[in-house]
C-alpha cells in the first residue's frame, strides 16, 4: 500500500502513463489460464494499419474494455485478443500515394518485392502508432497474443480455407460482373463502394428494326455502354411487343444486328417496357445474357478507357466518349430526347472514381450453400447468434438471404496472394504449398496468380484464426467460441456475416455468442465525422485536455446500443468533474484516518448508525443495478449513470457530510465505525467504477488501507448484491431526513435566509412511528437545518403566518415572523398547488386510460395509485396553508 495521503490535485497525465506501464510490467492484461475459472473471451475488431484511431475506435475499445475488466474482476479467465488488419486496398493506396508524392514513383517502378518492403515499413510504423493509442486509452488487451492478418499463422488459415472451399466446389474462377475501380485498377468489395446521388441524364434512343418495319425506343443513363449491347429485352407477356420477339435490331453506330428477346427480368410497367442488354457492363444484364447465351462484349479496358471493341471511340476516356457518342447520336437522329435524371452512382471509397460494373475474370465464393447453413443456424437457439439490439438480426438475415456470389480476388500486391498456379497446358492447380510441377503435363513452367484475396476473406476468419486454427491449439480449445463481438452497425453485412458463415463451415460452431452493435459517433451538430467536413475529433486531443477516464466515461454513459451518439464536450467536462469529485472525496477520507487507525471493514459486530446502514444499503442496491444492467442487454450507459448518481449524490454529497458528525464528535467507537464505513464504501464503489474509469480508480484504490500491498484493483473482487447489507428500513428513514433537509434548504434559498441564521422549526409527523424516527435522528436535523428551536410531534398545529412544506410522512412549519414577505409566500404556495394539480391530473388521465390499465402490470398500476394519493394529500395540505395565510 502506498502512502495514504494522496496529492491535492488529480493529474491524469502523470497517473495514466505510470499505471499503464505498471499493469504491463505485472502481466495484468494476460489471460490467467486458470483451469478452475470460467472463461470469457473477446477478439478485438482489428483496426486497419492505415492511420490513427478515431473517436469510433475509442468508443468501441472503451465498451470492450469495460466488459473485459468487469469479467476479470468477477474471477473469469479473461482473454481479450488484440490485432490489426492489413486492409489491402486501403493500405496499398496510401503507400502508393506516398511514393508518388515523395519520389514521383509508382509501384511498377519498384516492382512487387521492393514495393511490398515499403508497405511492410508502413505497417510497422502504424502498428506502433496504434499501440501507443491503445495504451493512451488504457485498454487491457493481452499483448502476448497479438495477431496481424498477414501473420504466418493467419496466412496458413487463409490458405486452408481457400483450398478446402475450392475442393468442395465453393470457390471457382470465372467471368462475372464485378465492382471495378478504374483509378486503382482493381475489383472492389461491396463495402468499398459508396453510393452518392448524382444529377445525370436519361437518354432515349431509337433502335431501328432490320426489316424496316419500325423501331424500338430504349432509355439509358450510360450511352457509352450501348456499344456493347448484344440484345434488347421485353417481357414475354407484354402484348405491345409480342409480334417483335425474335426479330432483330440494328445497333446504331456499330451497325451490328442484335436480337429482341423475351425475359421476365423486364418490368413491363416501367417506362417503355423495353431494356437494352449489355452483358459485360451490368450485373443484371449479365444474368440475362447467360440465360439467352448472348455474347459478352467489353468495350472498356481496366483504366476506364474505351477499347478496340468500341469502334471509332477507341482510346477515349469513358467521360469524353459519352460526350462524343451523344453528339453523334443526335446528328444521326437516333437520340430523340434527353431528360434530367437524379440517380445513385457508386464511387470507390478509396480513389473516389466512379465504379464501373465490369466483366472480368475473377475468383468467387459460391455463397448459397454457406448462406443457407447460416440461416438454418440462426433458427436454432443453441446455434443462433444473439444480436443486441435484437432488431439487427433482421438486418443480418435480410442481407444473407439475398446474398450473391462473393468476388474475392483483388488486383493488388498487398495481401494474401491467391494460392493458384497456372500451367501453359491450361491446367489450374490450387494448393497449400508452392506448386513446382504441373500434375497434368509435368511442366515446371508454372506461374502463380498475381492477385490477392479480398481483405474480408482473411478478417472473416479472425475469431478462430487468431487462436491458432487450423491447428487445434490450447487457446482454440479453451477460448473459442468467443463470448461477444463489439462492432458498429455499418459492417454487419461485410464482416459479421462473413465471420458467422465461415465459422460455421470450418469450426462447426458460431464464432461468438453475442454481437453488441453500437452506433456511430457524430459531431456536436449530429453530422457524421469526416475528413471532408473537417469535423473529426481526435480522441488523443480529448485525452490530452481532460484525461482518458473523463473521455471514456462520457462515451460509455452516452451509450445506447444500436443508436448513434453525439460527441458532447460538456459531458466530457462532466466526466472530468466527476473524477475530481471522487478524488477530493477520497482525500477527505484519507485525511481523516490517523496513524492509529486499523481497517476492520464491515462485519456482524459493527455498530452501525442509520446513516451507515443507509449508505451500505445504497451501495448494495447500486451493485445490484450495475450488474443487472451490464448483464441485461449490455446497458453499459445505464450502469455508468447509476454509479454516477450513487458516488456524486449519495456518497459524496450526503454520506460524507453525515460522517463529519461522528468524525468530529467524542464517541471513539462511532468515529471508528464511520471511518471503516467510509473506506469500505469507497473501496467497493471504486471497484464498481473501475471498468469505466480504470486509471482514477486504480490510483485511489492503491492508497486505501483496505488494499493489500502490490495488488491491483484489476484483480479485486467485483461487488455483487448481498442480503446482509439490504436494509430498506434505513432507506425509508434516511429518505425522510434527506427530504426534510432538502425542503428546509430550498425554503431558505427561496426566502433568502442564509444557513447561518437560526430558525424555528416545527415538524408534524403523520403518525407515532414517524415521530419516533424523527426524534431518533434529531441530531441530523439540528446539524443540517440549524434550528434555534426544533419541535417534533403528531398533534402540532400550524402556527399563524408560517411557511409550510409537505414531504412524504410529515409537514414542516417555519414561522414567518421576521423572515419573509407573506404575500410572496402565498404566491409560492399557489405555484406549488398548481404543480400538484398537474401531477394529479396526469396520473388520473393515465389511470382512466383503459389501454394502459389493460396492459400495465398490477404493481405498476398500484404504484401509480399510491402516487396519486400522495400528490392529492400534499395538494390538500398546501391549499390549507394558503387559506391560513390569507386568513
Amino acid at each position: 500500500m502506498e502512502e495514504k495521503n494522496i496529492p491535492k490535485i488529480y493529474d491524469p497525465k502523470a497517473v495514466e502513463t505510470k499505471l499503464h506501464d505498471w499493469w504491463l510490467e505485472n502481466n495484468l492484461f494476460k489471460a490467467s489460464e486458470d483451469k478452475q475459472a470460467p472463461t470469457y473471451s473477446i477478439v478485438i475488431p482489428p483496426p486497419n494499419v492505415t492511420g490513427n484511431l478515431h473517436m469510433g475506435h475509442a468508443l468501441n475499445l472503451s465498451i470492450q474494455d469495460s466488459l473485459v475488466r468487469r469479467k476479470r474482476m468477477q474471477g473469469f479467465d479473461t482473454l481479450w485478443l488484440p490485432g490489426t488488419d492489413h486492409a489491402g486496398i486501403a493500405t496499398q493506396s496510401k503507400v502508393e500515394k506516398k511514393l508518388r508524392d515523395e519520389q514521383g514513383l509508382s509501384r511498377y517502378d519498384l516492382g512487387r518485392e521492393k514495393f511490398l518492403e515499403k508497405v511492410w515499413e508502413w505497417k510497422d510504423e502504424y502498428a506502433d502508432t496504434i499501440h501507443k493509442q491503445w495504451s493512451k486509452l488504457g485498454i487491457s488487451v493481452d499483448y502476448s497474443r497479438e495477431r496481424f492478418t498477414l501473420d504466418e499463422g493467419l496466412s496458413k488459415a487463409v490458405r486452408t480455407v481457400f483450398v478446402k472451399l475450392y475442393e468442395k466446389g465453393l470457390i471457382y474462377r470465372g467471368n462475372r460482373i464485378i465492382n471495378w475501380d478504374p483509378a486503382q485498377r482493381t475489383a472492389l468489395s461491396d463495402i468499398e463502394v459508396i453510393y452518392q446521388d448524382v444529377q445525370g441524364a436519361l437518354y432515349h434512343l431509337q433502335y431501328p428494326l432490320t426489316d424496316g418495319s419500325g423501331h424500338i425506343t430504349v432509355a439509358t443513363t450510360r450511352p457509352e455502354t450501348m456499344l456493347g449491347d448484344t440484345a434488347v429485352a421485353v417481357h414475354p407477356e407484354d402484348e405491345r411487343y409480342q409480334h417483335m420477339i425474335g426479330k432483330t435490331l440494328l445497333l446504331p453506330i456499330m451497325n451490328r444486328e442484335i436480337p429482341i428477346i423475351a425475359d421476365e427480368y423486364v418490368d413491363k410497367e416501367f417506362g417503355s417496357g423495353v431494356v437494352k442488354i449489355t452483358p459485360a457492363h451490368d450485373p443484371n444484364d449479365f444474368e440475362v445474357g447467360l440465360r439467352h447465351d448472348l455474347p459478352q462484349i467489353n468495350v472498356m479496358d481496366e483504366s476506364g478507357t474505351l477499347n478496340e471493341n468500341a469502334g471509332p471511340y477507341q482510346g477515349l476516356d469513358r467521360a469524353d466518349a459519352r460526350k462524343k457518342i451523344v453528339k453523334d447520336l443526335q446528328d444521326m437522329g437516333v437520340l430523340i430526347k434527353i431528360e434530367e435524371h437524379l440517380h445513385s452512382v457508386g464511387h470507390s471509397e478509396r480513389s473516389g472514381a466512379v465504379v464501373e460494373p465490369y466483366l472480368s475474370t475473377q475468383w468467387f465464393v459460391k455463397m448459397q450453400p454457406l448462406a443457407d447453413a447460416a440461416i438454418q443456424a440462426q433458427k436454432d437457439e443453441k446455434t443462433a447468434v444473439n444480436f443486441v439490439p435484437e432488431r439487427f438480426e433482421r438486418t443480418y438475415l435480410h442481407w444473407i438471404e439475398n446474398i450473391r456470389d462473393w468476388c474475392i480476388s483483388r488486383q493488388l500486391w498487398w495481401g494474401h496472394r491467391i494460392p493458384a498456379w497456372y500451367c501453359e497446358c491450361g491446367e489450374t492447380v490450387v494448393s497449400m504449398d508452392e506448386v513446382t510441377a504441373c500434375p497434368k503435363c509435368g511442366s515446371h513452367n508454372l506461374k502463380q496468380d498475381e492477385d490477392v484475396l479480398d481483405t474480408w476473406f482473411s478478417s472473416g476468419l479472425w475469431p478462430f484464426s487468431t487462436m491458432g486454427w487450423p491447428e487445434q491449439t490450447e487457446d482454440l480449445k479453451r477460448y473459442y467460441p468467443t463470448d461477444v463481438l463489439v462492432t458498429a452497425y455499418d459492417i454487419i453485412f461485410f464482416w459479421v456475416a462473413r465471420m458467422i458463415f465461415t465459422a460455421l463451415e470450418f469450426t462447426e460452431e458460431k464464432p461468438f455468442t453475442d454481437v453488441l452493435i453500437h452506433g456511430l459517433i457524430r459531431d456536436p451538430e449530429g453530422r457524421k465525422m469526416s475528413k471532408s467536413l473537417g469535423n473529426g475529433i481526435d480522441p488523443l486531443e480529448v485525452i490530452e485536455k481532460y484525461g482518458t477516464d473523463a473521455m471514456r466515461f462520457m462515451l460509455l454513459t452516452g451509450l445506447s446500443p444500436g443508436n448513434d451518439m453525439r460527441f458532447n464536450w460538456e459531458r466530457v467536462e462532466m466526466g472530468r468533474n466527476f473524477a475530481n469529485k471522487i478524488w477530493n472525496a477520497s482525500r477527505f477520507v484519507m485525511m481523516n484516518l490517523d496513524e492509529s487507525f486499523t481497517y476492520e471493514g464491515i462485519n456482524e459486530n459493527s455498530k452501525l448508525g442509520i446513516a451507515e446502514k443507509w449508505i451500505l444499503h445504497r451501495l448494495n442496491e447500486t451493485a445490484r443495478e450495475v450488474n443487472e444492467r451490464m448483464d441485461n442487454n449490455y446497458d453499459i450507459g445505464g450502469a455508468g449513470t447509476a454509479l454516477y448518481e450513487f458516488l456524486w449524490n449519495e456518497y459524496c454529497d450526503w454520506y460524507i457530510e453525515l460522517a463529519k458528525m461522528p468524525l468530529n464528535g467524542e464517541d471513539e467507537a462511532a468515529k471508528n465505525t464511520t471511518k471503516n464505513v467510509l473506506v469500505y464504501v469507497l473501496d467497493q464503489a471504486l471497484r464498481l467504477l473501475h471498468p469505466f474509469m480504470p486509471f482514477l480508480t486504480e490510483e485511489i484504490w492503491q492508497h486505501l488501507p483496505s488494499t493489500q500491498a502490490g495488488t491491483s484493483i484489476m484483480t479485486a473482487k467485483y461487488p455483487e448484491f448481498t442480503e446482509q447489507l439490504a436494509d430498506s428500513t434505513s432507506e425509508r428513514e434516511m429518505s425522510l431526513f434527506i427530504d426534510i433537509i432538502r425542503s428546509i434548504r430550498n425554503t431558505r434559498a427561496e426566502l433568502n435566509v442564509p444557513m447561518s441564521r437560526k430558525i424555528t422549526l416545527l415538524i408534524k409527523a403523520k403518525d407515532a412511528a414517524t415521530e419516533e424516527i424523527l426524534k431518533r435522528g434529531e441530531s441530523y436535523l439540528v446539524r443540517f437545518c440549524n434550528p434555534e428551536s426544533l419541535t417534533i410531534g403528531t398533534d402540532l398545529t400550524a402556527p399563524e403566518k408560517a411557511v409550510s412544506n409537505v414531504v412524504t410522512g410529515a409537514e414542516l412549519f417555519l414561522p414567518l415572523q421576521g423572515l419573509i414577505d407573506i404575500d410572496a409566500e402565498i404566491s409560492r404556495l399557489e405555484k406549488e398547488s398548481k404543480k400538484l394539480d398537474g401531477e394529479v391530473e396526469r396520473i388520473e388521465k393515465k389511470l382512466n386510460n383503459q389501454g394502459f390499465v389493460a396492459k400495465a402490470p398490477a404493481e405498476v398500476i398500484d404504484a401509480e395509485k399510491a402516487k396519486l394519493t400522495d400528490y392529492a394529500e400534499k395538494r390538500e395540505k398546501v391549499n390549507a396553508r394558503i387559506a391560513e395565510l390569507r386568513g
